[in-house]
């Protein structure tokens, strides 16, 4: 009975261990930024759209999610992360990486540009919306593929 006792808690001890090692892979911690930048421009969104009120808290902590996680994004593309975990990043990244990262690098100046001049109304986040979304867009067109 020991045993099995045993054996069962080694294998809940790999089982976990393999799903920790998965969660910190490249291609899961990337997909974990672009995740919460997508929740922080659909809070933007839903403002600019008039879907929710006007909230200077929310704006902010939109714009700063943006910033902090567009920064800590460039830096989940080792080389051995082209492929695996449902990734979308296309093969030009590593070709490019310099290019890449001036794009990671313009959405987080714009971020922060918008943080230091916050919008003040529903129609100065929309208009804020239509930069950081160009970039997005820009980014995406060169360097994202669909699965």
């Amino acid at each position: 009975m020991k045993n099995g006792f045993m054996i069962a808690g080694a294998v809940a001890l790999c089982l976990s261990a393999g799903f920790a090692v998965a969660q910190d892979a490249p291609q899961m911690l990337r997909q974990d930024d672009m995740k919460a930048i997508g929740k922080a421009m659909g809070q933007l969104g839903a403002i600019a759209k008039g879907e929710n009120t006007y909230d200077p808290i929310v704006v902010q902590g939109a714009l700063t999610d943006i910033s902090t996680k567009i920064t800590d994004f460039t830096t989940h593309f080792p080389p051995d992360s082209k492929t695996g975990n449902g990734t979308e990043a296309s093969p030009a990244i590593w070709e490019n990486m310099d290019d890449f990262e001036a794009h990671a690098q313009k959405l987080a100046d714009d971020a922060d540009a918008l943080l230091a001049d916050l919008p003040a109304d529903q129609a100065a986040v929309g208009a804020a919306m239509k930069t950081l979304g160009a970039n997005c867009a820009a980014c995406h067109k060169l360097y994202r593929v669909d699965n």
